[in-house]
């Protein structure tokens, strides 16, 4: 393959990628009803990790969390590189952001810390 080849092939599997993880155009050459059937079980794949990495923020969203998941999913594709674990972590900030989940409550060795900045004996 020479040089030209393999650019215009990587030039056509990126697109083909912007159009299954990135709700980008379909490229030519692709049946469109294919690309959405792939785009919708990989993004039910990419939900069903979160979800296992964070039954927490699952189990508080309830019925919330699929579409409220996919939202999120839509406008930021998981970037080439990051780990899951940051993903799920990202939505559950998304969902605080978004004013769908309450912000965390701070772990007891940041409370301990607060209460010591401010001069009084953690108990």
């Amino acid at each position: 393959m020479t040089g030209p080849q393999r650019e215009r092939l990587a030039a056509a599997q990126a697109e083909l990628l912007r159009a299954l993880l990135a709700d980008g155009p379909v490229p030519a050459g692709f049946d469109p009803e294919r690309v959405r059937v792939e785009r919708r079980a990989l993004l039910a794949k990419r939900r069903g990790i979160v979800a296992a990495l964070r039954p927490d923020v699952a189990a508080e969203l309830g019925d919330r969390f699929r579409p409220l998941f996919d939202a999120y999913a839509a406008g930021r594709p998981k970037e080439d590189g990051t780990r899951f674990r940051e993903d799920a972590a990202r939505f559950a900030e998304w969902a605080v952001a978004e004013g769908a989940l309450p912000p965390p409550e701070p772990r007891w060795w940041q409370r301990v810390r607060r209460l010591v900045r401010q001069g009084r004996r953690a108990t």
